[in-house]
């Protein structure tokens, strides 16, 4: 997926595609940028820090329309700009500066690759003359990113800057989505263009455009409805692609006239509202027992936007023995990468479901619905409510409870993501924001800003563990600042509580580095100017929640939890999906 041409490998080439009326003579590179941010790609909200090598462009922001967010560290703004991009679609743009600003971006970069997110990033450079000589604040950005970019450039003339603007949100919003890094040399920011510039993408980015506007062929869509018709126990089985492609609607109405009960990945969750008799909500490591078994039962998956990951399948080797394999997929590199597939669909997962949709049988399938239903039955996600702290996935049940499962969740990684993703009822897209690929600790809070900036009228709240909050915990200052409305929740356990785990079950109880000495999250909170709440008592758990929801601006509440709650089921690493630890599910 990555390809990272500097500017000079390209200047030659002019561009195949007609342009709109050329433009920008007279202007420098920074007044070019800042008109085409906000003018040309509408972009109304940018996450950075500013810094020497990028101060000309901040100069133009001194009288931006757009708003910008000031966060303390270029990983924070990187996270936020991905939250802001999974709840609303669009790219999320970052401006940062040289050398250790660039770096910074790169973990959130990496976060927003593996999860198919598009981010637009704008690194400052030292002027071209001094690169490759060790100047101050200098770093090989686009040979650091460009394992973990879709696409990055090196800018060394002006004049190609608004080409190059405009391919990377093409290219960053396009096909599979990713994010994009452009490299920008302070002189090419103070440069004036000293004619009119053309910025038309070049013909083989294009392309790539056109090519992500399709489905299926008819023959791959046709293929895959005669498997599903002929089929006795069928799977949807989705991911994020799913809710990439906005595909949420078709899916149900694929699930509801094949009749096919729906589970989806981490990712994926919202894509099938799980208030629906066909959903088995989430399957994999951390998944319900019941989708796992429906998983390795069926006799044909068909996986939507998905992409075979390791944490949903298992044990290759085990996985989905009895099922003939459709994929769906934008991305044909993904199809057969992992498990052979039976009946490939290479193409939009929207497009590709409505062309199938056609085609799809109404099937009765009782018996295999009357056996996820006795799994359902035996196999529920529970808990046993046996220590004087509250368990967290009763705090996670009242806040589905009184936010009616409306609320935008976000989340840190660890055993707190999985349990928000076991007990909160997912309705619709966008709607759990989480770092699924790269699990990416102290992605919550950040995430949780730019998602509440970019859906201004929801509720957002970060469900977070104690060890992820700290990772980035100095964006309260962020959030006072700017009275970013968000709620965070921090299930309170003095561990890394993931890592434990492991270490109780596979490691004999030593408890090496995972034990923390937290401070005291509340006034931590009430230091930075946000209202602070400590819930100690599990019976206070409820009027808690609801004097969180009730306060209008920024809240953190630390919830004291049960330290020694293991997260179940658990696929063990190098097991299959059936062969779960049931723990309290036994």
């Amino acid at each position: 997926m990555s390809a990272s041409p500097t500017a000079a490998d390209t200047a030659a080439t002019k561009p195949a595609a007609a342009s709109a009326k050329p433009k920008y003579k007279g202007k420098s590179g920074a007044q070019i940028l800042h008109e085409m941010l906000v003018t040309d790609h509408k972009v109304d909200t940018i996450f950075g820090y500013p810094g020497g090598a990028i101060l000309p462009m901040f100069d133009q922001l001194y009288k931006t329309p757009a708003k910008f967010i000031l966060n303390r560290h270029e990983q924070a703004s990187g996270h936020c700009a991905d939250g802001y991009a999974r709840v609303t679609g669009k790219p999320g743009v970052v401006i940062v500066t040289s050398g250790p600003g660039a770096t910074n971006t790169v973990t959130p970069i990496a976060t927003a690759q593996m999860d198919s997110i598009p981010l637009v990033v704008f690194s400052g450079q030292v002027a071209t003359k001094a690169i490759g000589n060790d100047a101050f604040q200098e770093a090989d950005v686009t040979g650091i990113t460009r394992p973990c970019t879709k696409w990055n450039y090196l800018i060394k003339d002006v004049r190609e800057l608004p080409r190059i603007v405009n391919e990377a949100f093409l290219i960053a919003t396009s096909g599979r989505p990713g994010p994009v890094l452009i490299d920008l040399p302070k002189d090419v920011q103070v440069a004036v263009a000293q004619e009119e510039l053309d910025d038309a993408p070049r013909e083989h980015v294009l392309r790539r455009k056109k090519t992500a506007m399709s489905g299926g062929s008819q023959k791959q869509v046709m293929d895959a409805a005669e498997l599903i018709n002929k089929s006795e126990k069928p799977v949807l089985y989705v991911g994020g692609g799913a809710i990439i492609a906005g595909a949420s609607d078709v899916l149900r109405k694929v699930a509801e006239k094949g009749n096919i009960p729906c589970t989806t990945t981490l990712l994926g969750l919202g894509a099938f509202d799980e208030h629906s008799d066909l959903s088995m909500y989430m399957l994999g490591m951390h998944g319900s027992a019941f989708a796992n078994y429906a998983v390795q039962e069926c006799d044909c998956l068909i996986a939507v936007g998905a992409r075979f990951d390791d944490r949903v399948t298992g044990n290759l080797a085990t996985f989905a023995p009895h099922a003939k394999i459709i994929h769906i997929d934008i991305d044909p590199s993904s199809i057969s990468k992992n498990v052979d597939v039976d009946v490939p669909v290479v193409g939009d997962a929207r497009l590709s479901l409505e062309a199938m949709l056609e085609y799809v049988e109404h099937r009765d399938r009782k018996d295999w619905h009357a056996q996820i239903a006795a799994w359902k039955k035996r196999y529920p996600f529970k808990y046993f409510d046996d220590s004087k702290h509250s368990k967290p996935q009763y705090v996670i049940e009242e806040i589905n409870k009184q936010t009616n499962g409306e609320a935008v969740i976000t989340t840190g990684v660890g055993q707190h993501q999985m349990w928000a993703a076991q007990f909160y009822r997912w309705r619709r897209p966008r709607q759990m924001i989480t770092s699924g690929g790269l699990g990416t600790m102290g992605f919550g809070l950040p995430s949780v800003m730019g998602a509440q900036l970019g859906a201004p009228g929801k509720v957002c709240i970060d469900i977070d563990g104690d060890a992820s909050f700290l990772m980035t915990c100095y964006e309260l200052a962020t959030i006072a600042e700017y009275d970013i409305p968000v709620k965070i929740c921090i299930l309170n356990n003095d561990f890394q509580g993931m890592v434990k785990q492991w270490q109780d079950l596979f490691y004999q109880r030593r408890y090496s580095n995972t034990p923390m000495k937290n401070p005291n999250f509340s006034k931590m909170a009430d230091a930075y100017g946000i209202r602070g709440i400590r819930c100690e008592n599990k019976c206070d758990v409820e009027k808690t929640v609801k004097e969180m929801l009730a306060h209008k601006g920024p809240v953190l509440v630390d919830f004291f939890v049960e330290p020694n709650e293991h997260v179940y089921p658990m696929v063990p690493a190098g097991k299959g999906l059936h062969e779960m630890e049931m723990g309290t599910l036994a």
